[in-house]
């Protein structure tokens, strides 16, 4: 009998059993798991020998499925590693339930046709296409695809795709949004006669089952999927692109804390294969690369459509006239009347969800809170109740003030995308509009069926948040009203102007994409805010610049490193005690500071209360080590839970 040690999708290590035969590192069993059976994974660990032969129990019986790929063995552990996190529930991201189940009809996966469609490019692209559509092949590498909103990206990128399938090589693209599939689906069938594969958290476990084990058969040649894409146990895996790679959505803030862009590096250098990163507005980290060599850069100066990009103007909302309360300027309501009078269509862009951010009392000044979040509740009027964004609570109005008991006294502050449309529906009462937000598109097809109609010229007033930003190719579109240009601007977190201007050049970017030229208006209360201004002038180059500049004097990433600790609770004095046992013990190591304990901006989050530990160090600085040890010698109540944020793209 062999001893082998098996990994399950569990916070715990690997487990030891035995079996009559030697089985592969990577092949996936079932065996018994305290009184239940579970599928794992043979892991290359070697058994702990101190543990008696007779005290093991056997497996069960090996599936009848391929072993994981040894790089993405590797692959998992690194993640693990580099996160702090427990390497069972890395695995759990590679591996999905009812393994054992097979469908009666499986899905079958057609394979894209390379010579399908063809696409005429201009100089420009071309020679990204050339360049691109060497490197694969020819082992690992990072090449930033920058070009402007409407440059052809997508066309130039499938090029490399059609490289990689030549070679008879799997090919891993991913999005940061669900929703921009239907989209992207569809050019892609354009060019290749046939849909890929998808990868997304709407699947059906029939779908999601069927998909996984033809990805592990070679079946599958192209996925496009979400960031948990990068954990499917691809074979022959020969090229990833990661589009929008700028977008936050890649950090993962639950579970496993992982930036799936940086780690789509790392399973390409593990794998050996080329990566491509494309995007409009590159990531400070991605643009700072590419600035010393590190990455390839690949530029796309021009539009497709030969158009420039969109002119911008900043409408000064601090000289609104006194009492209106009205959230769309003078200026933005007669360029929406004249873009209706043209027949184009326009779009409006808040990036808040419901109807209001804040619901008071006007006796009192009693704000309506979520009972267990340090947070506002949100009134979403349409649906008729108020929300906590955090954890999901809702309720109705209260008919009386909790607090003064007056009947009938809250009002709503504030603007969110339901107000907005409101607004619209009030000034412009016969256009045809469309409110769009992660709730009305609730999965791709919605919203492709949305995009059909928006094409077909049946909407004329878009009204969205940053669901619209991206992605989305509209010709007739030539008109977008930023309502409130200076949200994202406040908290003080090390990347809001950064996301601020990339999120706002993406949705202005959103007009003028045919052969029709684009116009875009920011309202701003603070019309002189740097990001602003670059905006205004479409001056990235300064922006990036300006942003490189004020990170390297405070030596933030990309030019040094932090780690976060948040340390949460329901007792709130025993989560504070072990938040400052932590920063008592902290390292003294030169170049190290740790900041904290301070309570978090979101101080009490789904009933436990949070603070938080900030740890930054320099660029080449072992991290992970440093807390590793630090940890290791302080002893946490089981009450209190501590995780590990290595890279926070989150602060609150």
């Amino acid at each position: 009998m062999q001893r082998l040690s098996v990994l399950f999708s569990t916070p715990k290590g690997c487990y030891d059993y035995l079996s009559a035969d030697l089985l592969p590192a990577g092949q996936i069993v079932a065996a018994p798991f305290g009184r239940r059976q579970e599928v794992g994974v043979i892991w290359p660990d070697p058994p702990d020998l101190s543990v008696p032969a007779e005290k093991l129990k056997p497996i069960s019986h090996t599936l009848d499925l391929p072993p994981l790929p040894a790089d993405t063995i590797q692959f998992i552990d690194w993640v693990s590693k580099y996160t702090l996190s427990p390497v069972g529930m890395v695995l759990k991201m590679a591996l999905i339930p009812d393994l054992e189940k097979q469908s009666e009809k499986p899905l079958t996966f057609d394979p894209p046709q390379i010579s399908f469609g063809t696409v005429s490019f201009s100089p420009a692209q071309s020679d990204a296409v050339e360049r691109l559509s060497a490197k694969v092949g020819q082992g690992f590498s990072v090449s930033l695809l920058d070009g402007i909103t409407g440059s052809g990206k997508t066309e130039v990128y499938f090029e490399a795709i059609a490289h990689a399938l030549k070679q008879d090589k799997q090919v891993l693209v991913l999005l940061p949004e669900i929703t921009l599939t239907s989209a992207w689906l569809a050019r892609f069938q354009k060019r290749f006669g046939v849909l890929p594969a998808v990868w997304h958290s709407a699947l059906t476990p029939k779908k999601r089952r069927d998909t996984w084990r033809s990805v592990l058969s070679g079946e599958i040649k192209v996925l496009v999927g979400a960031r948990s894409a990068l954990f499917l146990p691809f074979p022959n895996l020969g090229l990833i692109i990661v589009d929008e790679e700028h977008d936050s959505s890649y950090k993962q803030e639950d579970g496993v804390l992982y930036q799936a862009r940086d780690m789509a590096v790392v399973r390409g250098k593990i794998t050996n294969i080329p990566i491509i990163l494309a995007s409009a507005t590159p990531s400070l980290e991605t643009y700072a690369n590419a600035q010393i060599g590190k990455y390839d850069r690949i530029v796309l100066p021009e539009r497709f459509s030969g158009l420039s990009f969109p002119d911008v103007q900043i409408v000064d909302m601090r000289t609104k006239a006194k009492g209106k309360r009205s959230f769309i300027s003078p200026l933005l309501e007669q360029k929406l009347r004249d873009n209706l009078s043209a027949g184009n269509q326009s779009l409006l862009f808040i990036n808040r969800r419901g109807y209001a951010p804040l619901v008071l009392c006007r006796s009192c000044g009693e704000r309506l809170k979520c009972p267990h979040c340090s947070a506002w509740l949100v009134e979403h009027r349409n649906q008729g109740f108020l929300q906590c964004h955090h954890c999901g609570y809702t309720r109705k109005i209260p008919q009386k003030c909790p607090t003064c008991q007056e009947t009938d006294s809250f009002i709503s502050c504030g603007a969110g995308v339901e107000r907005i449309h409101e607004e619209v529906l009030a000034l412009f009462p016969t256009a045809r509009t469309a409110l769009i937000t992660s709730e009305t598109m609730a999965n791709p097809k919605v919203f492709s069926d949305l995009s059909d109609q928006v094409l077909a010229g049946n909407i004329d007033i878009l009204i969205g948040t940053q669901i619209l930003a991206k992605g989305h190719n509209f010709p007739n579109l030539t008109l977008v009203g930023v309502i409130d240009a200076d949200m994202g601007l406040a908290g003080g977190d090390l990347r809001a102007g950064e996301r601020t201007f990339q999120l706002l050049h993406q949705v202005m970017g959103r007009a003028g994409r045919d052969q029709k030229k684009g116009e875009a208006l920011l309202q701003s209360y603070s019309p002189d805010n740097l990001i602003i201004k670059a905006l205004a002038q479409n001056d990235r180059s300064r922006f990036l610049a300006e942003e490189t500049a004020a990170r390297q004097a405070l030596q933030m990433p990309p030019f040094g490193r932090l780690a976060a600790l948040i340390i949460s609770g329901k007792n709130p004095d025993t989560t504070y005690q072990a938040a400052t046992r932590l920063a008592q013990t902290a390292p003294f190591i030169t170049g190290v500071s740790v900041l904290g304990p301070v309570s978090a901006p979101l101080a009490l989050l789904r009933g436990k209360h949070r603070f938080r530990l900030l740890v930054k160090a320099p660029k080449n600085f072992n991290l992970q080590s440093c807390l590793t040890r630090w940890l290791d010698v302080n002893r946490i109540p089981a009450s209190v839970d501590v995780r590990v944020d290595i890279d926070p793209y989150s602060f609150f």
